[in-house]
């Protein structure tokens, strides 16, 4: 059965002791099938993520050309191991000018912008469309570059959909600009050592931009020439649990199976935060996780200032005025300056309230968090979370020491919902 269209958190009634298992990253997962079908032999990539972003990355990698086998992870439900032949750089499937090959890419941000650089070394046109709102979201950046490097890019306001037409490997430079997104120079670095490109990034340091220093380090580790490659579990997905663990604390003791060893994730810093500290940048010091710990804020000592959130603006929602008005709605004081968020102590005034997640999944996961700490949080459109990670509630839900052991009910008739239909898909 579906999630239903609005569910009940409950919060948690004593102490948990639980080790959750997290899916794969996702962040890696569409990375390394890009890098694994630009490869010179086949790979097998290990703990990736089986979600809606990772199924449309597949998808459309299919559609292109390429042979991708599945087989179950047995340490993780949501998570695949999945074994891409690589024709060495090339890209096998191409439409022309008259039937241009359609690409959905939902609105799958990497999807979107890792795809649009790949598509530049087939040799055939191809048409790039997603969801409504990945038609709102930024891609000019990254198509002046590419048509700096000598490729056809047919749009009409420089977003999806468009119209791409490949022309194979070209060597040559370009600048881009990511001020708006790092994924615009990630996409262009997965596809430069076949391209022939030379890329340099404009608008922030590699020091300020973590998720292209991830682009740069995996690449370095990729196995070229076909092999092996494991996929670490999620830090965004990850810091709801690390989080849990906070709020419930002294009793509590919950901790994730295989937390992230490497510095690849941003976000693998997220229980440095803990207890927060005066001041999170979503430019320098957290990735996507810092929407949790906005959320988390109320139960803080201080206040917390979130910076450099102009980014939450343009991805699945606009997520600063949805973390602002949502939290609000529970009873926290929230201050918006700029591209600053500052969330005030408050957790004597927080209260039940209906969560409009904006059919974004980030928004569903962290007001899922604070149901477990207040009473009488819905959260509507629940399986909004198929994007990163179908099984969060049956996390939430499940028997500890697996699951943490939270009640969910269907809110329309405060029926209890077995593990089995906490699944989102």
């Amino acid at each position: 059965m579906p999630l239903p269209e609005v569910i009940e958190i409950m919060p948690l009634e004593g102490p948990v002791s639980a080790v959750v298992t997290v899916p794969g990253s996702k962040s890696i997962t569409n990375r390394a099938l890009i890098l694994a079908a630009l490869a010179d032999g086949p790979v097998t990539l290990r703990g990736a993520l089986w979600s809606e972003d990772t199924q449309i990355m597949t998808a459309a990698l299919r559609q292109l050309g390429f042979a991708i086998d599945l087989e179950p992870d047995e340490q993780e439900f949501c998570n695949r191991t999945v074994r891409v032949r690589s024709l060495g750089g090339k890209i096998p499937n191409a439409g022309t000018a008259d039937k241009p090959l359609e690409l959905f890419v939902g609105n799958a941000g990497t999807a979107a912008r890792f795809l649009s650089a790949l598509v530049c070394l087939g040799k055939g046109v191809f048409r790039l469309q997603g969801t409504d709102r990945m038609h709102e979201r930024p891609q000019a950046a990254l198509f002046a570059a590419l048509r700096h490097l000598g490729y056809r890019i047919d749009s009409a306001n420089d977003r999806l959909p468009a119209i791409i037409h490949g022309t194979g490997p070209r060597s040559g430079s370009c600048r881009v600009n990511i001020e708006e997104s790092s994924q615009f120079a990630s996409a262009l670095l997965l596809c430069a050592g076949v391209g022939g490109w030379k890329v340099e990034t404009a608008g922030e340091s590699d020091e300020e931009a973590p998720y292209v220093a991830m682009t740069r380090q995996l690449i370095a580790a990729f196995p070229r020439s076909g092999g092996e490659f494991q996929i670490e579990a999620d830090a965004s997905s990850a810091s709801y649990f690390c989080a849990a663990n906070w709020l419930m604390t002294p009793h509590s003791n919950i901790s994730i199976a295989a937390f992230p060893k490497s510095d690849w994730q941003v976000d693998a810093a997220f229980p440095r935060f803990l207890p927060l500290p005066k001041e999170i940048s979503r430019r320098r010091q957290l990735g996507d996780s810092i929407m949790t710990a906005i959320v988390v804020a109320p139960f803080a000592d201080a206040p917390t200032r979130f910076r450099q959130l102009e980014r939450l603006r343009v991805q699945e929602c606009e997520r600063v005025a949805a973390l602002k008005t949502e939290l609000t709605k529970c009873g926290a004081k929230v201050v918006e300056q700029d591209d600053d968020l500052t969330v005030f102590p408050g957790k004597g005034a927080l209260h039940a309230a209906e969560i409009e997640t904006y059919n974004d999944h980030r928004m569903a996961m962290c007001f899922a968090i604070l149901g477990l700490k207040i009473k009488g949080i819905r959260i509507k459109n629940p399986a909004c979370v198929k994007k990163t990670f179908p099984n969060f509630f049956q996390k939430l839900a499940g028997r500890a020491p697996l699951g943490l052991g939270a009640a969910i009910l269907d809110a329309r008739n405060a029926r209890p919902l077995p593990e089995a239909e906490l699944f989102a898909d």
